[in-house]
């Protein structure tokens, strides 16, 4: 019985069957922010690994590959954005400008927010590059001395949140413009901010797509001279 739960088909069956669940559920309630496919899975996933006492490297291992077949989904967001290209037009500049912005003010806010509540420094460096994609954020962590499996789950977290409450954020914000609400998503909430805009407009996902790539570019260039001042 173990062998067949420690299988790599049984784990890849049990991530792609809570998937498709949580994509059930999601239609089921017509879009409900809470009902989000990814943080469904992760909570059906999670639970039936816990309750057969699976560890998590080995489940790492037999989902290899999803994992690598995820990159290729990453890449993929490239589509919707080639179609959209001519809405790049007269917003090439803001996006450059708002981007390293958005970075800046992420890792600033992280970094004292944390020092303020009486952090200790390794705690600060593995907090400093959660709004990166989840694998650059990893490799980040492990270079700025952070803990770089702490940092994926917080990576995770703040992806989960803001792909549930970002929509409506923004909405308050009274931002309607699709290509910045996108870029906001895409840079906050990474790969599964970028999957909630695309289910709400292909142009939205688009520049959610985009937006994620500039921001774990952005974050990889700018974290070592944000930390080297602030800390």
């Amino acid at each position: 019985m173990r062998d067949v739960v420690e299988s790599p088909v049984f784990l890849m069956a049990l991530t792609l069957v809570s998937y498709r669940v949580g994509l059930s559920v999601r239609d089921a309630s017509r879009g409900h922010a809470l009902a989000q496919p990814v943080l469904v899975a992760i909570v059906l996933t999670g639970g039936t690994i816990l309750a057969l006492d699976v560890d998590a490297t080995t489940y790492a291992d037999g989902v290899q590959v999803l994992s690598f077949w995820l990159g290729a989904a990453t890449v993929a967001l490239a589509v919707p954005l080639h179609r959209q290209a001519a809405r790049l037009k007269g917003f090439v500049v803001p996006m450059l400008v708002a981007v390293p912005l958005g970075v800046v003010v992420s890792v600033c806010s992280v970094v004292l927010l944390a020092r303020w509540t009486g952090a200790g420094e390794e705690l600060v460096r593995t907090l400093s590059p959660k709004a990166a994609t989840t694998p650059v954020s990893i490799q980040l962590s492990e270079t700025a001395g952070g803990i770089p499996s702490l940092t994926a789950a917080l990576a995770i977290c703040v992806g989960i949140l803001g792909a549930v409450a970002g929509p409506a954020v923004l909405t308050l914000a009274r931002v309607t413009d699709r290509r910045a609400r996108g870029l906001a998503l895409g840079g906050v909430s990474h790969g599964i901010g970028a999957s909630r805009a695309l289910a709400e407009d292909e142009t939205e996902g688009a520049f959610a797509g985009l937006s994620m790539g500039l921001t774990a570019l952005a974050t990889s260039l700018l974290l070592p001279l944000l930390l080297a001042v602030l800390l």
